[in-house]
């Protein structure tokens, strides 16, 4: 499925007060941010603009340097953005064959690393729902 923008959303986009995100200067994304934030209860959120960006955030936030991932072998981690979780996060991905994105306990159990001293730490369990068709 291609995306494409509407005209609404072109003049929408047209017409937006914009600034410099960085430095938190856009009303625009403030906005955003301020109301997803209190839709879910947070003190704050995090526009990013695109999905693999989402992920690669939510992977660093949540692993060190040497952590290992348990995925399922489908998922968009894995199989589009395979490289990235090691280059951004320092982080392996280990998959598991699942039933259409659904693993078990028991294939995450046997997909732990036995504990030598030279092994990872699996300390992400990443779901997914985007799968191949």
């Amino acid at each position: 499925m291609k995306y494409i923008d509407s005209q609404g959303m072109r003049q929408a986009m047209l017409e937006s007060e914009v600034g410099d995100d960085v430095y938190g200067e856009d009303p625009t994304v403030n906005k955003l941010q301020d109301k997803v934030a209190s839709l879910l209860g947070k003190e704050a959120a995090l526009f990013v603009p695109s999905g693999v960006m989402g992920n690669q955030v939510c992977i660093r936030v949540h692993t060190n340097h040497g952590d290992e991932i348990i995925t399922d072998e489908d998922a968009h981690i894995f199989v589009y953005e395979n490289a990235a979780p090691a280059a951004l996060s320092g982080v392996s991905v280990k998959t598991v064959h699942g039933d259409n994105g659904v693993i078990t306990a028991e294939q995450i159990k046997k997909a732990l690393p036995r504990k030598t001293g030279f092994t990872s730490e699996s300390l992400l369990l990443a779901k997914h729902k985007a799968y191949l068709s």
